[in-house]
């Protein structure tokens, strides 16, 4: 398990944060996603994939994504 895998794993969330989708990598890693408002989240993880969800207020989406990408319409925040 890498060092960064090990931190997102080995504990709760301590912080939190509104995200701004954008095409640009996450300047914070976070531990997992929670939607504030309906909508598409689109994501991109660590190896290149992106994926559309479409997702509903007050759903956790337990991932560490690369990037939030700007053609999200849901409202997400990132624990940290």
């Amino acid at each position: 398990m890498s060092s960064r895998q090990s931190y997102l794993s080995s504990s709760p969330a301590t912080r939190q944060y509104v995200i701004t989708p954008a095409d640009a990598d996450l300047d914070n890693p976070v531990r997992a996603l929670y939607i504030a408002d309906d909508g598409d989240l689109v994501i991109e993880d660590h190896g290149g994939n992106v994926v559309t969800y479409p997702v509903v207020a007050g759903q956790i989406i337990p991932f560490s994504p690369k990037q939030i990408r700007a053609a999200t319409t849901a409202s997400v925040i990132g624990w940290q």
